[in-house]
Order: C-alpha cells, then structure tokens, then sequence
C-alpha cells in the first residue's frame, strides 16, 4: 500500500480489519457467496492464514452450512454475500439460527449511502431486512480517508 489515505486501498484496509477482528475474536470459518460488492471481504478472509473457508455460490446454501457448522460447533461461522437479493436468500437459516440459539455471523456488502434509493440495480433495504430475528445490527460505513 503506497498509505493509508490512498483511496484505492480503503475496501481492502475495511476487510482487513473486520475480517482480522472477527479472527481474533475466534471466528475461524467463513462461508463465502462471492459476489462483486463483498470482494473486500472475501478477499480478507482469503489472505488470512488463520482463516478457513468455504466457497458455496448459492446463498441459501451457504448460510445454512454456517448454521450446521454453529450447531456443531457452538461457534459462530460468518457467511459473507454481496448486496441485493442475495442477502435475502439468507433469511430463512437467520431465522433458524435466532430460533434455534445458534450462533452465526453474516457480513452483507451493501450499496454506499449515495447509491441507496436512486434506482441503483440490485438495491434493497438491507437494515432492516431480517427483522426481530437478529440479535444485534450494525451498519459499518464506507470507508473514507
């Protein structure tokens, strides 16, 4: 990285780091829907050594296989997808997981702020998308220097 405020760098510094707190914290397996918006992300998670990682392409799938692996595990496993309708297919293994007491993780990539409700493809209301069946939220913002 040429310095911290070069802004071609600032996604890939975000992942790190979440990626790296989420490691720390011993969250160790990462069921990845790969998709262009969470590239950050998957990438960290790809870099990290200490990281293990599953690639399902299909959403649904990937967040019920980090259901099985939080019932098996008593550990939470972080699904990472991009924006839109892909984070809809991980509703219904949320629900089962919030019902269930089942620890799990899910990190969604979505749109900048300035590219929420102007029309943008694949734009959806992520904040508040799972409902009452979450036990916590947290909208991180984009980047900046």
């Amino acid at each position: 990285m040429n310095g911290i405020n070069d802004e071609k760098y600032l996604n890939t510094m975000w992942g790190d780091i979440v990626i790296g707190e989420l490691v720390n914290n011993d969250v160790v397996r990462f069921c990845i829907s790969t998709g262009s918006r969470s590239t950050p992300l998957t990438a960290a998670a790809a870099s990290n050594t200490c990281a293990e990682k599953t690639i399902i392409y299909d959403e649904r799938s990937s967040a019920f296989f980090a259901l099985g692996y939080g019932q098996a595990k008593n550990r939470p496993a972080a699904v990472i997808t991009t924006s839109g309708t892909a984070v809809a297919n991980l509703f219904p293994a949320v629900i089962e997981a919030y019902m269930s007491k089942v620890p799990m993780i899910v990190l969604t990539a979505d749109r900048p702020f300035e590219l929420q409700d102007v029309g943008a493809n694949q734009t959806i209301d992520q904040d508040s998308i799972f409902g009452k069946y979450i036990r916590w939220f947290c909208n991180i913002p984009a980047p900046d220097s």
